[in-house]
């Protein structure tokens, strides 16, 4: 029998618990995938907090990659053997899971399963928010919060690479470097530097077209004076928690803003959008204009200290559960 982390009820890490499970045979267009390596994101926190709830008992995680084991009636473009990854439907945290066909890709010879584990949810993500919740042009200056995050990193690097100016905050010196590092022109650390002034030092006053925010209670409502007039605030995540209730009127008495809260699934939702954005990001990724940092890996029977790190903000980069 397989083992997966499964949840019984919303807490804390302790309640990840590593058990057997049963993995039936594919059904209509549904695989079965023998996994090799499962993606840690902060909506896994979501979940298992139950801040996104979730019927119970089930098993989190929202990416992975790994071998198609079997295939169910109805699946074309798929053969036992092939090399695959996803991002989206839950329950990544197990050593084998079933999955729709439609919800997979197939992972190109160059990419490895650790690599495609750590960037499917944060590469998509990452790609949304630069192609199509706002186009970043050549000369666009833009600020990216936590941005020596698993999605900051590859935000920086994905933005550097179209030509824009990246400014970008983080939590200490340390990952500052990191953050230049990767594409960050302007990195903050904002336990020492007030963002805000500092934005509007670097761009003259001016203020930015958009800013992405996946933070969300301690950066929200001081984001919006980092905007120029009509600007845009993405907000995407809220690690540090959920956002407050505010006025809408904010929006008017700070410049006519725009505020938009997208989520990647919405955007992957129809099998061809999936396609395309996983195959742009393959293509960024192999011509070495992004890359993959894979900084923290845990055992996947180890993913409560994983929670734990996550939410401590010990981590960079991306993190990984192994199989």
């Amino acid at each position: 029998m397989p083992n997966a982390i499964q949840i019984h009820q919303p807490g804390g890490p302790d309640v990840l618990r590593w058990e057997g499970v049963e993995v039936g045979v594919p059904g209509p267009g549904e695989v079965r995938i023998a996994q090799r390596a499962a993606g840690l994101n902060f909506i896994d926190v979501y979940h298992r907090t139950g801040a996104y709830p979730q019927a119970v008992p089930f098993i989190p995680g929202v990416e992975g990659a790994g071998d198609v084991a079997a295939i169910g009636d109805k699946v074309t473009g798929f053969a036992v053997g092939d090399r695959v990854a996803y991002a989206g439907p839950i329950g990544g945290y197990a050593e084998t899971r079933l999955i729709a066909a439609d919800r997979l890709v197939h992972l190109p010879d160059g990419i490895a399963y650790d690599h495609a584990a750590a960037m499917m949810l944060q590469g998509m993500t990452a790609r949304m928010l630069l192609r199509s919740v706002y186009a970043v042009k050549p000369d666009d200056t833009i600020l990216v919060h936590a941005a020596a995050g698993g999605v900051g990193l590859i935000l920086c690097q994905w933005a550097a690479a179209i030509g824009a100016r990246v400014i970008g905050t983080v939590s200490s010196d340390a990952k500052a470097e990191l953050a230049r590092a990767h594409g960050c022109h302007h990195p903050i650390n904002y336990t020492c530097t007030d963002f805000v002034a500092e934005t509007l030092r670097i761009t003259d006053g001016v203020g930015l077209p958009v800013v992405y925010d996946s933070v969300g209670k301690d950066t929200f409502l001081r984001s919006f004076d980092c905007l120029a007039p009509r600007g845009l605030m993405v907000s995407f995540g809220q690690s540090s928690g959920a956002i407050e209730p505010f006025s809408p009127a904010i929006l008017a008495q700070k410049g006519s803003l725009f505020l938009t809260r997208p989520t990647l699934f919405t955007y992957i939702a129809d099998p061809a959008d999936l396609q395309a954005s996983a195959a742009e990001l393959f293509e960024v990724v192999a011509s070495g204009k992004v890359a993959i940092e894979i900084h923290q890996r845990f055992a996947l029977a180890e993913a409560a200290e994983a929670h734990l790190a996550l939410e401590a903000r010990r981590t960079t980069g991306s993190t990984i559960l192994t199989v």
